[in-house]
């Protein structure tokens, strides 16, 4: 869809023939003191609360109320598997099998779990690559891994950086790294999509190049998990983690998610730090046993779930298999088409989407880029109703998440931002 048009009645007309409209309203939309609702750009921050979600924790609440400990055996969804009730739609989400998915931890307690798994540094090869404007908790988890095993950070680190006066990374920049220093390399660890620039990697790319330099590669898909196809089984990846409290919707600090590969689910020879949830699920309770490793993702977990979170998780990726998650790409695409031709319609010199044009290199996040900026922009913004969100040293991040955002809601964005560029 590109014939986008200006005009109110347009952005009403889009709403009307969007199936998925009505999903819009099984959210809480935050509202201003007059009671009138915001316009909610933030979900790659925080997702909004499914109006479900409460329903799936208090059954969890009345299940240990009523029966405590046997909740874990008795209760209506069984605590002791639970995790289980999530693993199909998850995989489905990030495009991968059941066998590599698990929710588990938080997501940089993630990374760093996989990383002791896959990143096996020796004298020669010990480096780690990752773009050079990673998300921050990336960067110190990557670095924090150097100093663990020996290594000066500043010498182990190598940043894939985008070209002066440009902002997106070019692969033929991450090629030319690869190649001088290849055989370095232990571990290529790259952000899925760029919390930043919003720009959406090309995961197979990369996992090819660095495999074929003999670097293991894992990916942060915090900003691309419930936002774009990842496909993690065909991007032959090692690992991945993401959190769900973004376009996954699960509450502030919600659980992670983490995919391992297949070819090495059954690989117990890797490192690994284990827990009794990691153990052989039909012998665990025997606890006197020795170890013996689950395959698949779920070897990596460690302790029994907490219960609440994942009820909570549960309730929006329920909403996710209902809406269908190639519908919701294609509404995005259409959602984010049309907010990034109006934002170009302004024709302003103030300001500049800095986030790839083609649909296949980002999700529904545009980041907009403000000359001279001093956050001015955007805190009017804020006061005009519109919740977006700032990131230094000069973008502006909106993201029109198609479960809960409309067409109308674009428009008055952009709208509200014209208004204030132009006073």
């Amino acid at each position: 869809m590109s014939n986008y048009k200006l005009g109110l009645d347009y952005a009403k007309q889009q709403d009307i023939l969007d199936e998925l409209s009505d999903y819009r309203q099984q959210f809480h939309i935050p509202k201003d003191s007059q009671g009138k609702e915001l316009i909610y750009m933030t979900g790659n921050s925080l997702g909004l609360q499914p109006k479900i979600t409460k329903g799936y924790i208090n059954q969890e609440l009345e299940d240990w109320a009523n029966l405590g400990v046997d909740g874990h055996t008795h209760g209506k969804n069984p605590w002791l598997h639970y995790h289980e009730f999530l693993t199909k739609t998850m995989a489905d989400i990030v495009g991968a099998k059941p066998l590599e998915v698990v929710v588990m931890n938080s997501l940089t307690a993630n990374l760093h779990f996989m990383m002791v798994s896959f990143y096996k540094p020796t004298p020669k090869r010990y480096k780690i690559l990752i773009e050079a404007d990673a998300f921050p908790s990336d960067k110190y988890a990557v670095e924090s891994q150097l100093r663990h095993h020996g290594y000066d950070d500043n010498d182990g680190l190598i940043l894939w950086k985008a070209r002066k006066g440009e902002e997106l990374a070019n692969y033929d920049d991450l090629e030319n790294i690869l190649e001088q220093h290849g055989d370095e390399i232990a571990l290529v660890m790259i952000g899925g999509v760029n919390y930043y620039t919003g720009q959406f990697f090309d995961l197979k790319r990369i996992a090819a190049l660095g495999h074929k330099h003999g670097c293991m590669v894992g990916f942060d898909c915090a900003h691309g998990a419930g936002n774009v196809k990842l496909n993690l089984h065909d991007s032959n990846a090692d690992f991945a983690v993401w959190c769900s409290y973004k376009y996954l919707n699960s509450g502030p600090g919600s659980l992670s998610g983490a995919f391992v590969h297949e070819r090495h689910a059954n690989n117990k020879d890797l490192n690994r730090f284990t827990g009794w949830w990691s153990h052989n699920k039909k012998t665990r309770f025997r606890m006197r046993d020795e170890f013996d490793q689950l395959a698949g993702a779920e070897g990596w977990q460690l302790s029994n779930p907490p219960i609440l979170s994942m009820a909570a998780i549960r309730a929006s990726l329920d909403v996710f298999e209902k809406a269908g998650f190639d519908k919701l790409c294609e509404k995005s695409k259409q959602l984010t088409g049309y907010f990034e031709f109006l934002i170009n319609e302004l024709n302003n010199s103030d300001i500049k989407i800095i986030t790839p044009s083609n649909p296949d290199e980002r999700g529904c996040q545009l980041s907009i880029q403000v000359k001279n900026a001093d956050k001015n922009l955007h805190d009017k913004l804020t006061e005009a109703g519109v919740i977006t969100d700032w990131r230094e040293p000069d973008v502006i991040r909106c993201a029109p998440v198609p479960l809960y955002n409309s067409f109308v809601d674009v428009y008055e964005l952009v709208e509200r931002l014209k208004t204030i560029l132009n006073e």
